[in-house]
């Protein structure tokens, strides 16, 4: 560590109390790296003296993937990682980064009324609990491993009792369970999802955020959640939630998993309309740390994952985490406000490619899909069923007026049925841009991010396979979208973003964040399965999924959801210095989750990031799956169980620089 003149040492603990927290699979990861650029006014006034170092950057060294040899790094949250916060002078200091939780899934904690809930704990539509009865004797309340999308923001005029220091929030989704209490029936998708916000007392000299109140957002007036997975912070303040891989209306009377869903949500299998789930819920949190909820009909019905809001507060980049998957643009007609808008999606010019040493990006041009408010949707979706919409057949019906199209991952033929255009466009949303020709051939699209400084969207393709490589039956040839051979690793997409675009019938956008282009940034490499078991090169990423990006740090996050490496990781990926760097490793087959990057909250930034369903093994856990499985279930209540937490500077070696005499 290098001392820093003219540096207080209030100055410094907000600069590095709390370096960026990132908590993998299942943890509200958070990163106190207090107050970089801009926190001189705390100290100083306005016009700090010359001899004051300012900050500058920060940049990170990263750790080597944990092996066998410490199968305990394994098998937990392990972090080996520093970041490095520059000053203007030539200056540095060091903090190695650590783990923090606030408490794992199925722990009880503060309700914030003298008692305790179950945190992650599943509830029908009437806020009862849902009771798992697999074991006889051993019944309990459902409870998640696998929390998701987390935000962490203020309310103005916020009191909450309890608080000592100021409050803070993180609103926290629970994607699914995997396994009811007999480790042998599958819950995914059969549970509506929970979301929560948890009220933060955030200590003003450190940084430190404790949990003192857990509260359960009721969602029976938007009919429940359906598989919550990625999510962001608005630019208004609110959680921008997520609904993925919506139910197909036309098997959902007879598929198992929606009517379990419906069952478990209103006791009956054919309680839950399909057409209520696949959209985009919106979380209010109020001052006492309670929350409201609405659902956005009009963003399309697609599998909605990690949203991206630009700075007009109108434009909508959205993830699409599905096969034969497309990029969709929502343009509010109001800032701040996603209750009425405009739909498109993207069309892929000649030139797409994984090259990330390509000269040129492919260039996008959008299709209007059509004009809508959540509320004429919404009352769509309770009076139209999906035979009213249009005409569905699974092989060709050798009929003319049937159009092949290639939509969620298989071949179909459809008839619209008329004066069904805007029913089609938001309720089957994936079926009708498929239908208009736009380029649906991508596979696993997940999150989205902005650099909004240099006008580039981020997005994560999480497999870049099927849909996507030339001669496979979903690559629909004409749709922009082809590579030669399969990249299973996935890759990191730049778009950049500009206005003054018109959609493909002439109309002008009205919008100056619009996607131009598309390039590969960062890609991953399959390899042979090495002597771990990893079929994805360790030491580059594998299977991105969850983006955010810091301005002030200038580090694209990415967390990975792989199949590829034996551990998943947290990278940080300085976009001007092109270093990536490997910050933390989640634990052994479980997924990094939840990202969130906050720049300043109360002059401290945060990164938050989950993990989820440590131990759900699969054939390249083959070498490591003997050792490591019992230290996980030790670690996280046989397996059922996720951390909420962060990433902060270890305690030990925040040393503070002695101001210059």
């Amino acid at each position: 560590m290098t001392s820093t003149p003219e540096l207080s040492r209030r100055r410094l603990l907000r600069l590095l109390g709390a370096a960026p927290m990132l908590p993998l699979s299942g943890f509200a990861a958070t990163s106190l790296l207090a107050g970089c650029g801009g926190d001189n006014d705390d100290v100083y006034g306005a016009n700090p003296p010359s001899s004051v170092a300012t900050f500058a950057s920060v940049s990170f060294s990263g750790m080597a993937a944990p092996t066998l040899a410490d199968a305990a790094a394994m098998a937990t949250t392990s972090v080996g990682s520093t970041m490095t916060v520059n000053f203007s002078d030539t200056s540095k200091m060091d903090f190695k980064l650590s783990y923090k939780p606030f408490f794992i899934t199925g722990d009880m904690v503060p309700n914030g009324a003298g008692g305790t809930v179950l945190a992650g704990g599943y509830v029908n539509i009437r806020n009862q609990p849902i009771i798992d009865t697999t074991v006889p004797g051993k019944e309990r309340q459902f409870f998640s491993d696998s929390p998701d999308g987390t935000s962490l923001l203020t309310v103005p005029n916020a009191s909450v009792p309890g608080v000592k220091g100021k409050p803070v929030f993180a609103v926290v989704q629970f994607e699914y369970a995997t396994y009811a209490q007999d480790g042998a029936t599958s819950m995914y998708g059969r549970l509506p999802s929970p979301i929560a916000v948890l009220t933060l007392d955030q200590d003003q000299s450190t940084g430190k955020l404790t949990l003192v109140k857990y509260h359960n957002v009721d969602t029976s007036g938007v009919e429940g959640l359906w598989i919550t997975c990625g999510a962001s912070l608005s630019p208004w303040g609110t959680h921008l939630s997520s609904e993925e891989y919506e139910p197909n209306a036309f098997t959902a009377a007879s598929d198992a998993q929606f009517k379990a869903f419906s069952k478990n949500l209103y006791g009956s299998e054919t309680g839950a309309n399909p057409y209520h789930y696949g959209h985009m819920p919106e979380v209010t949190v109020n001052p006492d740390g309670t929350a409201s909820i609405k659902k956005h009909y009009c963003m399309g019905r697609i599998s909605h994952e990690l949203v991206q809001v630009m700075p007009d507060q109108r434009t909508v980049l959205m993830g699409d985490d599905a096969t034969n998957s497309g990029y969709f643009v929502f343009v509010a007609d109001k800032e701040k406000d996603l209750s009425s808008g405009t739909l498109y999606v993207a069309k892929v010019g000649a030139g797409f490619s994984l090259n990330t040493a390509a000269t040129t990006a492919a260039p996008l041009t959008w299709i209007k899909l059509g004009s809508a408010t959540s509320a004429e949707i919404r009352q769509l979706a309770m009076t139209l069923k999906a035979t009213d919409i249009m005409d569905v057949r699974t092989s060709d019906p050798q009929d003319p007026s049937f159009k092949q199209v290639a939509a969620n991952g298989a071949i179909e033929w459809i008839k619209l049925k008329p004066g069904m255009e805007k029913a089609a466009a938001f309720l089957e949303t994936h079926r009708y841009a498929s239908f208009v020709g736009a380029s649906m051939g991508f596979t696993k699209m997940e999150g989205t991010t902005v650099n909004a400084a240099n006008k580039v969207a981020y997005s994560a393709l999480q497999n870049c396979q099927t849909s996507m490589v030339a001669g496979n039956r979903l690559n629909v040839p004409g749709n922009g979208v082809s590579i030669p051979a399969a990249l299973n690793a996935g890759a990191v997409m730049a778009l950049n973003l500009a206005g003054g675009q018109k959609d493909l019938g002439g109309a002008a956008i009205a919008s100056e964040w619009m996607p131009v282009d598309i390039k590969a940034l960062l890609t991953g490499e399959d390899i042979a399965a090495d002597a771990l078991g990893n079929t994805g090169n360790p030491n580059r990423i594998a299977n991105p999924d969850n983006l955010k990006f810091s301005e002030k740090m200038r580090t694209l996050f990415i967390g990975e959801d792989s199949g590829q490496h034996v551990n998943n990781f947290l990278w940080a990926y300085n976009v001007d210095s092109r270093q990536l760097t490997r910050i933390m490793s989640i634990p052994a087959g479980g997924e990094s989750t939840g990202l969130h990057a906050v720049d300043d909250i109360n002059g401290w930034t945060y990164i938050m990031s989950n993990f989820q369903h440590a131990g759900d093994w699969g054939g390249i856990h083959n070498v490591v799956k003997t050792t490591l499985d019992p230290l996980l279930r030790a670690n996280y209540k046989d397996k059922f169980g996720s951390a909420v937490g962060y990433l902060t500077a270890d305690s030990g070696q925040m040393r503070m620089a002695k101001p210059a005499a």
